[in-house]
């Protein structure tokens, strides 16, 4: 394990961890912190409590002082289940100028890429600290990266610069929309449909909540977008169900259904105020219910909460990429990352890293070799600036 890894090698090893969200990441995180080791890196981990079977890790080079740049990536990875792939999803296989395979867009290629760029520190020797790390749970609501961020504050002293390497076409972006999300339960009555009147469908009661969803879109697209939101696209907050399920036949009052509502907020908004006026109309859909029959009921749980990642006035972190990348164009996502909550604990953060987020989740997924060799030279141009 002491030999130095290329970039490729480093993700073509991670790239072969089946590391979806819904598993372990356990031995991805075994053979990083093997690695680390191998080359006289102390690396951390925080297990998580309430999943044994999941940890985040996290590490760092150079002198043990604060100001670290911190180099940020997610080890999950999103299901193949049912894709056309044409090769295996968790092997690297390149062809036509692009390495196919689940996680090397979203994202082990950057993570592979700081990986590297750790160890290349710790044998060159900085005289500025880098830090790495590593979570988990990014894919189903970047519920992973909060307890993780306050754990590395505990262990190792605290950075200033974070960047995120989501893929970004290695392009500095300095804001992206925040993002919450209900699980909505609706709990019916069941009766003969011949007689619908004197029980509750839950599936007809979700349907108010979800039309009141298409509503807000519809208003919210027609308002003329102010200030940062002008920058997104949409430049609005978007409502969204996307799954929903109920129901056992065609002739009765549907006893559940099931559904989740997302927000994506764009920054300057108060989620708050969303989340209060998705909860009224549950509150009064509920008391309609509830005057055919006192035991329907609709059971809201919040899933996630992503923060809104704020574009920085002169921010360490943007100021740092632009100067490795030399791009000083203004770019903003509507997906939301683990940005959001880094700059929420004190830290300055920004996003940057190889790929096209087109390519994330889809079969065949890929980055392409001159987006990987870009990574490779950011890191590079990083660790210049790092010995100085």
């Amino acid at each position: 394990m002491s030999q130095r890894l290329t970039p490729l090698e480093i993700m073509t090893k991670l790239i072969s961890f089946p590391t979806v969200s819904r598993d372990t990441n356990l031995p991805l995180i075994d053979w990083v912190e093997d690695y680390m080791v191998s080359h006289g890196i102390t690396a951390h981990r925080w297990p998580d409590p309430d999943q044994p079977h999941k940890a985040a890790l996290f590490a760092h080079v150079g002198p043990v002082e604060k100001g670290a740049i911190v180099l940020s990536g997610h080890t999950d990875v999103v299901p193949v289940d049912g894709q056309p792939w044409d090769s295996d999803p968790f092997t690297v296989t390149e062809r036509d100028g692009k390495y196919f395979g689940r996680g090397t867009c979203d994202m082990k290629g950057f993570d592979a890429l700081a990986i590297w760029a750790l160890v290349e520190a710790q044998h060159r020797g900085i005289k500025r600290p880098l830090q790495l790390a590593l979570s988990f749970d990014e894919e189903v609501g970047c519920t992973g990266a909060p307890p993780m961020i306050v754990a590395m504050q505990d262990v190792l002293p605290k950075g200033s610069a974070v960047v995120v390497g989501e893929p970004s076409m290695m392009q500095a972006v300095t804001g992206h929309k925040g993002g919450f999300g209900f699980d909505t339960h609706v709990v019916g009555y069941e009766v003969h449909s011949s007689i619908m009147h004197t029980g509750v469908n839950a599936v007809m009661s979700a349907a108010p909540l979800i039309d009141w969803a298409n509503q807000r879109n519809a208003r919210n697209m027609a308002a003329q977008p102010m200030g940062v939101a002008a920058m997104f696209d949409p430049p609005w907050t978007t409502c969204h169900v996307g799954m929903i399920e109920g129901g056992t036949a065609h002739n009765i009052t549907a006893k559940d259904c099931r559904f989740m509502m997302d927000f994506r907020t764009v920054p300057g908004e108060v989620p708050e105020i969303w989340r209060e006026a998705y909860l009224d109309q549950v509150r009064e859909v509920e008391a309609q219910m509830q005057a055919v029959h006192p035991e329907a009921r609709i059971d809201v749980t919040e899933k996630f909460a992503v923060p809104a990642l704020q574009p920085e006035n002169g921010g360490e972190a943007e100021t740092l990429v632009r100067t490795l990348t030399g791009d000083n164009a203004t770019h903003v996502v509507s997906y939301g990352t683990e940005a959001g909550q880094f700059q929420e604990a004190g830290y300055s953060a920004v996003i940057c890293g190889p790929g096209d987020i087109a390519q994330a989740h889809q079969p065949n997924e890929f980055i392409t070799v001159e987006q990987f060799n870009a990574g490779h030279e950011f890191m590079e141009r990083l660790l210049d600036r790092l010995v100085e």
